[in-house]
This record gives C-alpha cells, structure tokens and sequence, in this order.
C-alpha cells in the first residue's frame, strides 16, 4: 500500500526512539527486530535483559541494533521514581509507592518520553487499553484544549472514490464508549490535527447520526448537533458538518440535497460516530466488507504519542504503528 510505505520513508528520515514495554512477547520481539533492520525508528525494548535475550533465541530473532533497558537496573530509576511521586503525591502517592511503580515497565517507558529520553511508545500487545493510557494520563497528559484520549484509525478504501479517493480517518473506534457532546467535539478537533498531520488531507469532518439536520428527534442526535457545535465555536476554520447520516457525508447527491451548501456533506473524509460501539461496528464492517485496509488504531489527544495495539495484532501490525508514532513524535 502507497501510503504506509510513504510512513515507513518519512519514519525512516526521523530517527526516532520508540519504547516497547512488553520486552519478552514474542510478536514485539519479531517486530522491532525488523524495525531496526529497515531503520523505520531506534527500538528499546523494556523487561529483564535475560527474559528477552532467552526469548529472542528461542524465535530465531536477531536483536541487533535493538536497545534492551531494564527499569530496576537503570541509572535513572530512582529519579524517575521521585519525578513520579512528586507529579502524584497530591493524589496520596508514597515513595515507596512510586518506586514500586516504576518497575512497571509501562510505567517507567512513559516516564522516559515525559523526560525526553525517547519520543514514543507501543503497547498493547499484551497489556488492555486502560493499563497503555493510564500511565500516559498521569504522567504525560492531555494537550491544551483536549480533556479526552480518543482512538482514531486510518481507512484506505481501495477503488474509491469516496473521502479522499479512499482515504479516512475513522474516529472514536477503540477508548471512549459514550462520550459527552464535549468530548465528541475535541474528538472531532484531535481527528482532524490526525487528518493533516499523518494524511496531508485538508479535513472535512462529519458528525454522524442516524438524523440528517434534525430528521429525527432523540437525545442522542441532540448529543451529536451541540458536539458540532462545540466544535465549531472552538474552531470556526474547521470544515465541519453535523448531524450527518452516513450517506449524506458520503454521497454528493445525498448530502448536498440534505445539507444544501454544506463544504462536507457528501465529501467527508473524517468520520466521527456517536460513540464506541458504532465507531468499532463501523470500522470493522469497512475493513471486512469493502476490504480496506484499517491502519491503527492511534491514541489522539495526549502531548506525546502512545499508542495501543490490539491483543490480536499482527507482527506486521506493530511495525505499522511504530512507523506511525515516529511521525506523530516528529509533528510531522
């Protein structure tokens, strides 16, 4: 696919260091083997030196040009250990607390990235969603503006001519079950910096609903128009439209005759559903159905890039999002 060997040339001329905190799984192992290979970033991998060495071996896989960092046995540990207890002791952290924290290697990865110390981070391979984000809430925050970490994928629809010729960005499908109008409206801001930032799309932002500009009257399309809303007093330059039905943002001749005059019904190329469940249905029903190709998902929102695989990922699925995060750390 064009566009992901277009992320692997630009991760390539970037140089980043990325953080891989589950040190001794077998498809993180196979994956920034091949990482470090291609050059697509500078992969550390975080456990017992010993753990993940005996692991390599056992799965064939060369380590060379890998980083292999174990948090108890590092110079900064304890620094990291005070940093975080400073950051949480209005929250009843101890010391001790803290310490025994950073021996989590998530934990201490996150601190890495805070510190500077590397630009991104990959999990998720082993550990759920909330164990990659919390670490990241705590420590490296949300950007200003964005109260909410949301998931976002990018969906290449191959032989379309809809989006931007196939192109999307899918968004909330992987962390917030039901947010508040609020939370959808910086959702739909953070897809669009994703939209710009990782697809050089100029974005056109639907907000989806089951109603098209009030057809039906419920409290979840009511969610859906002040999201819009809110989204568009926060950012009057976005090119955003809502509540939209799914074929009015896609079809020109739909949208235009539900929305006369609107810049995105009928050409949007970042979609935002109501909430997890149609985010997660919907994006999968893409990829299966009409065979696309699903890139993601990205964690959208915090000041510094992590992201979160899926537990069912694919070796070649984690040098996707590596390649990702090394733009995302570069800003560009």
């Amino acid at each position: 696919m064009d566009l992901m060997n277009s992320f692997y040339e630009r991760a390539k001329t970037l140089n980043k260091t990325i953080l891989f905190p589950e040190g001794t799984e077998s498809r993180t192992i196979k994956a920034v083997s091949e990482i470090a290979q291609k050059k697509i970033a500078k992969p550390v991998l975080l456990g017992d030196e010993t753990a993940i060495k005996a692991k390599a071996s056992s799965e064939g896989v060369s380590l060379e040009g890998v980083e292999i960092i174990n948090p108890v046995k590092d110079s900064r540990y304890e620094e990291y250990s005070n940093k975080f207890f400073e950051m949480r002791k209005a929250k009843g952290m101890t010391i001790e607390k803290a310490r025994e924290t950073l021996k989590d290697p998530i934990y201490f990865a996150t601190m890495m990235i805070q510190s500077n110390a590397a630009d991104g981070l990959v999990s998720g391979a082993e550990h759920s969603t909330a164990d990659t984000i919390r670490p990241a809430l705590q420590i490296i925050k949300t950007k200003p503006g964005i109260s909410v970490v949301s998931g976002c994928f990018i969906m290449y629809v191959p032989n379309s001519t809809f989006g931007d010729n196939g192109l999307f960005v899918f968004a909330d499908c992987a962390v917030n079950p039901d947010p508040s109008s609020e939370q959808l409206a910086e959702i739909a801001i953070s897809s669009a910096e994703t939209a710009k930032a990782l697809c050089d799309m100029e974005p056109r932002v639907a907000m989806l609903s089951f109603s098209t500009k009030k057809s039906a009257d419920h409290p979840n399309v009511d969610k859906v128009i002040k999201a819009f809303e809110i989204a568009k007093e926060k950012v009057p330059s976005l090119e955003i439209d809502g509540e939209l039905q799914a074929d009015a943002a896609l079809v020109e001749s739909v949208g235009q005759k539900k929305s006369p005059g609107s810049k995105v019904a009928g050409k949007a190329n970042v979609l935002i559903f109501p909430d997890l469940q149609s985010g997660n249905i919907g994006y999968k029903l893409v990829e299966r159905l009409a065979k696309a190709h699903a890139i993601g998902p990205f964690l959208q929102g915090l000041n510094k890039p992590v992201n979160d695989l899926s537990r069912g990922c694919s070796v070649q699925d984690i040098i996707d999002v590596t390649a990702v995060t090394a733009i995302q750390a570069a800003g560009k």
